[in-house]
């Protein structure tokens, strides 16, 4: 983006990059305590994510920061490295490694990702949050926020802990919410339409204001209810400047050598940018201006803020879809609106954490219920069934794998599904029969035309076209069409070749290729 057009729709981004901003903060505090990280780290993620990532990006509407993905990765590398530096040294060849899979143009990966996947990866990501803030928006959740796994890291899954937080509710925390989700619907359906005023400020931004002064209310005594540390923002505070940079970490450089070092590197590397790809594919379909976003070119600016991450003391990045969904739901229509939300978190972690840890979770739970149904609307389930099988199967093979493990989990069995009919594809479009001929003798002719790629995929099918032709008929194998066939199914002619004397079949080949010809196939 050039510096002169950076400002350009400043309308529409400053106002999405607050709401971002208020939705990143726990996000970013809940996912470094579950990835047994300083919480200051999760700060340091999100503001090289806004700022460093969000610049280097061609992305217009994806927003980066700490992940909840790789938060089992970390918690496990910090143990099995033994110290926080080391794990930072980690962090910073990760960079290194995505810098090169962006140089060597690795960024083609995103464009296998089939469309229903991705669709299912958006909607059950939008039933996700909506079931992970429940317990917020009643007022008790032991879980970190951010957690988006099925078993969750209290002990608890996705559902017991729902019913947990109707059993030992909080009505202070209920109140919040339920205001909230009244404002921000009525802001939404009805005052947007009434005023240009009410397009600029936005909704979520009111509910946080309306959460703080409520939650003032309570601690004053002017309304009878209360909340306690759990159910607010809970960010470091910093006594001064000096005391805010003391929290920043330098790597162990001295630990280069040690094998698991590197080890960790690669697989966070790997896990990121798959990460970062697969929420690059979503956030593009989300794009109401369909741009498309240069994955190499992603890839390259997720590996620059690993390595300013880690080499500040933050936790390793990705492009992530809750606060890129967020951005867009909330009008962000430039890259700006990412940038200006880690500007936000650098200057809030300095000046004001103490008013931030003011804010109810209650109120951030239900911005991000909205955010859930606008990813997971009930017309996308109808659209997607009218599509027939072939899409979606897979796209609620999804949605459910993710609800039942996690993201990654959830998108490899989406995906299994689409391979297989895939091969259902090539399994149906290995030949074509053309119309039987009878001979003046009264023998039968079947001419059996090959596809234009004919691979091992394609044995089982052929052969059983093949076995069903009768005795005493003459077939034609056309192989005029096919530019590669494998040798699996040349020998399959080959050998029915030999064995069709019995039944007194003739054959004829076209264009056939022969098995020593072909045996490289």
């Amino acid at each position: 983006m050039e510096v002169k057009n950076m400002f350009k729709e400043i309308k529409s981004d400053l106002p999405a990059s607050i709401v971002v901003f208020f939705v990143a903060v726990p996000l970013c505090l809940g996912i470094a305590l579950a990835s047994g990280a300083p919480l200051f780290a999760g700060i340091i993620a999100g503001i090289v994510g806004g700022i460093v990532v969000g610049i280097a990006s061609g992305s217009p509407l994806g927003v980066s920061g700490p992940a909840a993905g790789l938060a089992v990765i970390v918690l496990s590398a910090i143990t099995t490295l033994g110290s926080w530096p080391a794990f930072l040294l980690a962090v910073v060849l990760a960079g290194i490694i995505q810098l090169v899979m962006g140089f060597a143009r690795a960024g083609f990966i995103a464009y296998f990702f089939p469309s229903s996947v991705i669709k299912g990866m958006l909607t059950g990501i939008g039933l996700l949050i909506i079931l992970k803030q429940i317990p917020h928006a009643l007022g008790y959740d032991k879980d970190v926020e951010g957690d988006l796994s099925y078993f969750q890291t209290d002990g608890e899954t996705t559902l017991s802990a729902i019913t947990s937080a109707f059993d030992a509710f909080t009505p202070g925390a209920i109140l919040i919410a339920v205001i909230s989700l009244a404002v921000l619907i009525l802001w939404d359906t009805v005052l947007t339409k009434k005023h240009k005023l009410f397009q600029l400020i936005q909704g979520p931004i009111v509910v946080v204001v309306l959460g703080m002064v409520m939650n003032t209310f309570y601690q004053n005594g002017l309304l009878n209810f209360s909340l306690t540390a759990d159910q607010v923002v809970s960010i470091p505070v910093p006594e001064n400047l000096a005391g805010f940079f003391s929290q920043f970490t330098l790597p162990d450089f001295s630990a280069i050598t040690n094998f698991e070092v590197w080890k960790t590197a690669f697989v966070l590397a790997v896990v990121a940018s798959l990460e970062t790809l697969l929420c690059v594919e979503a956030t593009d379909k989300l794009d109401p201006f369909k741009r498309v976003t240069p994955t190499n070119r992603e890839l390259k600016a997720q590996g620059l803020g690993n390595i300013v991450s880690g080499l500040c003391g933050g936790l390793p990045v990705t492009q992530v879809i809750v606060r890129s969904s967020a951005n867009i739901a909330f009008g962000g229509k430039t890259k700006l609106s990412a940038i200006l939300h880690g500007v936000f978190l650098l200057i809030s972690a300095i000046t004001i954490a103490g008013l931030l840890n003011r804010i109810p979770l209650a109120s951030l739970a239900a911005i991000l219920i909205i955010v859930g149904y606008k990813l997971a609307k009930p017309a996308l389930f109808k659209q997607m069934y009218q599509l027939g099988g072939e899409q979606f199967v897979p796209f609620a093979a999804t949605v459910a794998g993710i609800l039942a493990t996690d993201l990654l989990k959830g998108i490899t069995i989406g995906i299994l599904f689409g391979i297989f009919y895939t091969l259902r594809h090539s399994y149906l479009n290995a030949y074509s029969m053309k119309d039987v001929m009878t001979t003046e003798d009264g023998h039968e002719v079947h001419h059996l035309v090959l596809a234009e790629e004919v691979s091992f995929f394609n044995k089982a099918s052929i052969l059983n076209a093949l076995n069903n032709i009768p005795q005493n008929a003459k077939v034609i194998i056309d192989c005029s069409k096919s530019k590669s066939i494998a040798y699996d199914v040349v020998e399959i002619i080959e050998n029915y070749q030999s064995n069709a004397l019995t039944k007194n079949i003739t054959i004829e080949k076209i264009n056939f290729i022969e098995p020593a010809v072909s045996l490289t196939t």
